[in-house]
């Protein structure tokens, strides 16, 4: 499971010209389930994300997470983080799980940072969907549950 982590003020999701999940400070995630990825990959990533330090203490160090703050996190579905580059000009997708596996595990992800205390707004698994946010720093993370980064 992979996950593109980023520091935001505001972030907003629409899809079909609705508004479907929408944060104010906290966590941007995409987040990407790969082949073999399973409920522990799950768990790994929501504790991760609900606490990760990367929010200044008083002293300005990154030194809270989201929950200490009282953020919240906006979780969006993203394949493409398995995407393959390397050959040819064309990425290549072998690497992501089938939709009905990433789908169970993207919301077993928002179940448990939920479990956790911090609030979850989603997009729309599969859909197309309009990502805006105003990043804070900036401030972005790559993080993978098989800890290859």
């Amino acid at each position: 499971m992979r996950a593109v982590i980023q520091r935001v003020l505001q972030g907003q999701v629409e899809t079909e010209g609705q508004t479907v999940g929408k944060i104010d400070k906290g966590l941007l995630v995409y987040l990407g389930v790969g082949k073999g990825d399973g409920v522990k990959d799950a768990e790994f990533m929501a504790e991760k994300l609900a606490n990760l330090r990367i929010f200044a203490d008083d002293a300005g160090k990154m030194n809270r997470s989201v929950q200490d703050v009282g953020g919240s996190i906006l979780l969006v579905s993203n394949f493409t983080l398995h995407g393959d580059c390397c050959k040819g000009r064309r990425p290549g997708f072998d690497a992501a799980a089938e939709p009905e596996l990433a789908e169970q595990l993207y919301e077993k992800v928002a179940e448990i940072i939920a479990e956790q205390g911090v609030a979850v707004e989603k997009g729309v698994f599969g859909g197309y969907m309009h990502v805006s946010s105003v990043n804070d720093g900036p401030v972005t993370f790559l993080l993978d549950s098989s800890r290859l980064f």
